[in-house]
């Protein structure tokens, strides 16, 4: 895999999910692109019991472009760890119920078509919480580079002229203390994350 940059796109107001999803569709095969299937990322999170002293919050994510892997992100006060695993983790989680329990009334996804594009995979993400539209996530790697340093110029002028000069394309928070760092997909992961945890907090539903 190469970097990617995950960028949140305004649904306008009386406009859909769908709408939105067709327009930039649209935009990307003209550019030429190709659609390759479909994608899906998800999160489910967990909280530990009181019992087991101050408060922890375990989230698992799934990618399909990582089928194997389960992604786990323990945030532990000021500090993160994570841990990749293979499916066998899902069924470790159920055995700890006792101990941390699934908020289910906030699992999150984002899923929606694929697009290849020369050296670029393009992903158009509908983001639901509970069945309840909750926005657009738009994923683009540039798969012949690692370091994000030496390609974000590159990704940055991709994104502006997919998604119109009115949208500010800036580089994932995760990403800026990582720019000169090897790129892997926990890097994808945790932007992931950082997006889901913003649309949790957002009230109201949008319609899709």
């Amino acid at each position: 895999m190469g970097v990617t940059v995950l960028q949140q796109y305004p649904v306008p107001e009386n406009k859909t999910g769908t709408y939105v999803v067709e327009l930039l569709t649209k935009r990307i095969l003209a550019l030429g692109a190709t659609q390759q299937g479909q994608f899906l990322v998800d999160c489910e999170s967990y909280l530990s019991h009181p019992l087991m002293g101050t408060t922890k919050t375990v989230h698992i994510l799934h990618n399909s472009e990582q089928p194997a892997s389960v992604f786990s992100i323990l945030e532990s006060g000021t500090k993160n760890i994570h841990v990749i695993a293979d499916g066998l983790f899902d069924l470790l989680m159920m055995k700890l119920s006792q101990h941390y329990t699934s908020k289910k009334q906030t699992k999150i996804e984002s899923k929606g078509p694929r697009f290849e594009l020369g050296d670029f995979c393009v992903k158009l993400g509908s983001v639901t919480m509970n069945q309840n539209f909750k926005g657009i996530l738009i994923e683009v790697e540039y798969r012949p580079c690692v370091m994000a340093n030496a390609v974000w110029g590159l990704l940055r002028e991709f994104l502006q002229g997919l998604l119109g000069p009115t949208v500010p394309v800036q580089p994932p928070q995760h990403l800026i203390s990582r720019m000169n760092e090897i790129y892997t997909p926990i890097d994808t992961i945790y932007q992931y994350l950082e997006h889901f945890s913003a649309y949790r907090k957002t009230t109201g539903m949008r319609t899709t």
